[in-house]
């Protein structure tokens, strides 16, 4: 029996035998690895809609129906067990095509010892019931260094791991940080039970919000030691009470009520999405993290935000009454009976349209655009890293030396029409914009991606393999503003492409050390044909493939799998990204200019120079359209008997609303 025969007759038993109970599923490829995780209600209805119907998966999902070769499951009592399991089993397998959060590690929080006599405030990444109050999770440890170095400026509190029961003294002499009163001392007895769980009291109402007490609380203790003339006491009690006015004012941005709410914000670029997360309680920002999450290319936000908030708060301790988000989540109803759950009473997902709780959702997302781009900054500052990725790229691919410079092209078009191409270049790991180049496809508009990846590589490295024959050169520096070939674009001012007459300077177009094309194998044998036309075969080549970002290189039928958490797959990442988010800017620019074109061209006394001020003034034929004609015959050099004959000719065509 074929192996695919084989496959499908496998999987049609696995499915009749599957049990409408709740629990969770894993999809496993044929080497038995777990390419995907997902909880359901009704195991037999969610796993058997993945192979009915194909119109109604998305790609991702679709992608891999295509390589399941088995089907594992868990029953549970409850589908808020299956949360529970389902975060837990993707923290584990990490699939492929989940989406998950960035990090495999455990989120750190801070922990309340209160089942001691004289509790500690210590960071932890597990939680355990075991008596102790947990706050968090936090997005990393530094976070909770910070609020604990706050929280031990004003309240003194042990940090050893001294086991101290009430009414011992376990040390002859205390530690230092009893001597500068950052602890109380009960390890000598300095202190009783009852007033040093006080003092751990009011720390748990400061991490709850409730630090309008505690600043009242300092404010009489401050003046009580002031009017008994104990100045140095009273100093120290201002200095507290500043450190908590300080935090209520910096929390006041939802000091519009006493909410109990998180709000979660939501950026996305590429194949990557940051969720921010505003903690609030009492009606004061108590928290703000942001949470990267990686698969998110072909999901819906709908899904990016279920995803994360499943796995959210399967470690968070307990959620608060109200979640803030910026779209409704998937699976909202089995998502809010989980939170109830985990809360042990209602909680409501709220989507805000207006209001207040709308501009907090706005303030969430504008800062999780703030983080994902500061995510990416800094790996693109750190030079250890950039250095690793190329030195990592550079044995994966068998290249001579470290790829320093790396050209990486894409194509972008609809139906064939329209169609560019972008190179985009990394230097040391790092994009260098000014070296960036775009290419109107040239040949017939029909829609064949390696035809137009030759034609783009032919123009790019035709100058070159002409320098290189006619010198012996292996670099265009030589090659000047008054050599280089006729603009590509036809006029077009919108950026510097390949082959136009604008400045360069003296330094043209180095040799790269590695070129990546965006596709698979088909690309990359067009890519070696064009490149071995022109006698360029010498640089090396890669194809990256979409669909599980393998890389294919000449002479090798077997694709090159990154290590899914190494620095050279992220940089191969970065590097596509960045090429098609530069071919797709420049697709929309043509497809707009000659969509306005192909108006303007029919309507008599519309030139060049009235196209120019229109395009510039309205920037679209749907802005035209909607513009009166008043406004139309107020651009530059229009006037109304123009203006007059555009919009006539807009409404013969049927393109007014």
């Amino acid at each position: 029996m074929p192996p695919a025969e084989a496959r499908e007759q496998h999987l049609r038993a696995i499915l009749r035998q599957l049990p409408t109970t709740p629990g969770v599923y894993l999809m496993k490829g044929a080497g038995g690895r777990v390419l995907y995780v997902g909880k359901a209600d009704s195991l037999r209805s969610r796993v058997r809609s993945y192979f009915g119907s194909k119109g109604a998966l998305d790609a991702r999902i679709l992608r891999m129906t295509q390589e399941v070769a088995d089907v594992d499951y868990i029953v549970t009592d409850t589908v808020s067990e299956a949360y529970l399991l389902e975060g837990n089993l993707i923290k584990e397998h990490r699939p492929r095509f989940n989406i998950r959060l960035r990090d495999d590690k455990s989120y750190p929080f801070v922990k309340i010892t209160l089942g001691e006599d004289f509790p500690r405030i210590v960071r932890t990444r597990k939680l355990a019931r075991d008596g102790s109050r947990y706050f968090g999770p936090y997005a990393s440890a530094s976070s909770v260094d910070d609020t604990l170095k706050l929280l031990r400026k004003i309240f003194p509190f042990r940090t050893c791991n001294l086991e101290i029961p009430e009414g011992k003294r376990v040390l002859e002499r205390p530690c230092l940080l009893y001597y500068i009163n950052r602890c109380q001392g009960p390890c000598i007895q300095a202190v009783e039970k009852a007033p040093y769980r006080a003092t751990i009291g009011r720390i748990v109402d400061f991490l709850e919000g409730k630090q309008e007490g505690i600043a009242d609380e300092l404010r009489t203790e401050m003046e009580a030691h002031s009017d008994a003339l104990r100045f140095e006491q009273a100093a120290v009690a201002r200095d507290k009470l500043r450190a908590v006015e300080r935090t209520i004012e910096q929390q006041k941005v939802a000091a519009f009520s006493r909410a109990q709410q998180d709000v979660v914000g939501m950026a996305r670029e590429e194949g990557e999405a940051c969720l921010q997360l505003f903690v609030i309680r009492n009606g004061k920002m108590i928290g703000r993290e942001h949470f990267i999450v990686e698969n998110a290319r072909d999901a819906t936000d709908a899904e990016v935000l279920g995803s994360f908030l499943q796995q959210y708060y399967a470690v968070s301790e307990r959620p608060p009454r109200e979640v803030l988000l910026p779209t409704a989540p998937s699976d909202a109803d089995d998502l809010a009976a989980f939170l109830a759950d985990r809360r042990g009473s209602r909680v409501t997902l709220h989507v805000p349209e207006r209001g207040e709780k709308r501009r907090l959702v706005a303030l969430a997302a504008q800062n999780a655009v703030e983080a994902l781009a500061k995510e990416r900054a800094e790996w693109l500052a750190d030079a250890g890293k950039r250095d690793e990725a190329l030195d990592g790229l550079a044995v994966a691919l068998g290249l001579p030396r470290r790829p320093d410079r790396i050209e990486c092209y894409d194509m972008s078009n609809i139906q064939g029409t329209s169609a560019v191409g972008s190179m985009v270049v990394f230097v040391n790991g790092r994009p260098e914009p000014r070296e960036y180049r775009r290419f109107r496809i040239r040949s017939a508009e029909t829609p064949d991606d390696f035809r137009m990846m030759a034609e783009v590589l032919r123009r790019r490295f035709s100058r070159a393999a002409k320098l290189r024959e006619e010198t012996g050169a292996l670099s265009l520096a030589a090659v000047g503003a008054d050599e280089v070939p006729e603009s590509i674009d036809d006029g077009d001012d919108a950026g510097r492409e390949v082959g136009d007459r604008r400045p360069r300077g003296t330094d043209g177009w180095a040799i790269p050390d590695l070129v990546i094309v965006d596709g698979g194998k088909g690309q990359l044998s067009a890519a070696l044909g064009a490149m071995g036309e022109l006698g360029m075969t010498d640089v090396p080549l890669a194809g990256l493939a979409k669909r599980f970002e393998e890389l294919y290189v000449p002479g090798r039928s077997d694709p090159i799998v990154l290590p899914r958490r190494s620095q050279a797959l992220y940089l191969v990442q970065r590097i596509r990204d960045e090429a098609h988010r530069f071919a797709i800017t420049y697709h929309r620019t043509v497809r707009g200019k000659r969509a306005l074109a192909s108006v303007f061209d029919e309507v008599p006394g519309i030139g060049p120079a009235r196209k120019k001020a229109l395009l510039k003034r309205f920037g679209s034929v749907r802005r035209i359209r909607e513009a009166s004609l008043d406004e139309v015959a107020a651009t530059p050099g229009v006037g109304r008997a123009a203006a007059e004959r555009l919009k006539s000719h807009l409404a013969r065509e049927g393109m007014l609303a």
